[in-house]
This record gives C-alpha cells, structure tokens and sequence, in this order.
C-alpha cells in the first residue's frame, strides 16, 4: 500500500497537524535556524506528525507523540547546499509534540555605531545620486535578514491506494480516479523512496542505522507558494529511538 498526501481542508498556521508550511512550532526559547553557509535564516518547509511508533501520520487525536519539522535555506538557491542531507543549509528536528509554541522570527542584527550614526545623517536634498544609493544599500539589508515564507498553509489529507506498489503508480492511480493533475499530490508518508537519482538513504548519526521515511514532498501545485527542490522532489528519514533525523532533496 501506498499513502499519498493531498491537501486538506483549511488549517491554523500553527496547527499540529501534518501540513506544508504555516509557522514553525518548537520548544519555548528555539531561536529561528540560520544556513550553516550564508547564515541567513532558513525558510520554514513542514512538519510531519509522528506517532508512538515512529510512522508518520496526518495527526489526530491521540495520534501526535512527536513532530517531525523540515528547514531548508533558500537565500541562495543553488549555493547554499540544501539538497544535501547534515550539510547545515537544511535541518531536520524531531520533538515531542506537546508543549510546543511556534518560533518567533528573528530580528535582524542591530546596526553598528558607524553605520547607526551614518544611518541617522541627514539627506543631501541636492545629490539624488546619494539617496537613490542609500535606498538600494538599505533594500539589500533588509533582503538579507528577511525570513522567506511559503506563503500559504497546506494540511495533509491522506489517500490510501492499497493496489499501488510504490509512489508513481498511486500517483497515477490517484490522478485517474479523481480528475486531478498530479501534481495536486503532495508527497507520500513512509514506505519506499522515489528516488529521481539513486538511493541515499541516510544512516543515523546515533546507531548507524539506514534510516527511515517519513515523508516524500513534491514542490506543490501553484508555483507562488511552491517548495523549491529543483522541480524535483525531497525526502525527510527519520529514527525515531534515537531521535534523529535527515532531510535532502534530489532534482
């Protein structure tokens, strides 16, 4: 059997429930995480609910025992190294569902004295040159500090196809029985990889043991709101005993 997820029905942003983005939940006192590569922050993806045995779930109650949440930078597609899994430009957290508030967004860095006196310097009225220099000095500061959102929140709804094999066939089966493009679905839970190149399931940085899907993502069907993996697809694996856990994507 294979289990797709589609979008469900509207959700808070901040319900623990399986969904593609809305706002991060964490322990009290997480700060947002920054790129290991450019330091900026990274965009908050999803977070997939885990139940007592480590499967993922679409979250219920009694469902949810820990949550599963995916970053990943996007500051500079194609330089920072999100694709690759423990590369620091993503991040995979698994952490207990209960008592969880959603991460507040980070404050950009206080400026220096220099640069908080030049700040405070008046405007030369007759040298438009410099203000029009200042204006972009200023847009590309605040580019730089800025959290990148998906823009809307997506719960999933699971679609069992127990016929299906692997994810393409349930793709296409699901596509066939519903009227629906395909890529209105939004992944998978558990199972087998799709693998667009070759396997690289991740090993537990704790037991060393090859680790386990919990989610497959697509990008999402409007190109606004979209993930970015390259038009490809990413892969979230999971050891629940050890409470690791590893994200990667493959195009």
């Amino acid at each position: 059997m294979t289990t797709l997820i589609t979008e469900g029905g509207p959700v808070a942003a901040d319900a623990t429930v399986t969904r593609i983005g809305g706002v991060p939940l964490a322990l009290p006192g997480t700060a947002w995480p920054s790129c290991a590569d450019c330091g900026g922050p990274m965009q908050f993806l999803a977070q997939i609910v885990l139940d007592g045995s480590g499967a993922a779930v679409t979250g219920g109650p009694g469902q949810q025992d820990r949550l599963l949440v995916l970053f990943a930078c996007q500051n500079r597609p194609g330089v920072c190294q999100d694709w690759e899994a423990r590369s620091g430009a993503n991040l995979a957290l698994i952490l207990p569902a209960q008592g969880l508030v959603p991460i507040p967004l980070p404050v950009p860095a206080d400026l220096d004295e220099g640069e908080a006196e030049e700040e405070d310097a008046p405007d030369d009225p007759d040298d438009p040159d410099e203000n029009e220099f200042e204006d972009e000095f200023e847009d590309e500061d605040e580019d730089d500090d800025e959290v990148l959102l998906l823009g809307t929140t997506r719960p999933a709804e699971a679609q069992h196809l127990p016929d299906a094999p692997d994810f393409d066939s349930a793709r296409a089966a699901w596509a066939t029985r519903t009227g629906h493009p395909r890529n209105h679905v939004l992944g998978q839970l558990n199972g087998t990889p799709a693998w667009l190149q070759y396997d690289r399931t991740p090993s537990c940085a704790t037991c060393a043991e090859p680790m386990r899907l919990a989610v497959q993502l697509q990008e999402g069907p409007d190109p606004l709101t979209a993930m970015n993996f390259g038009s490809g697809r990413a892969y979230a694996f999971a050891c629940s005993p050890c409470a690791d856990a590893a994200f990667l994507w493959q195009c």
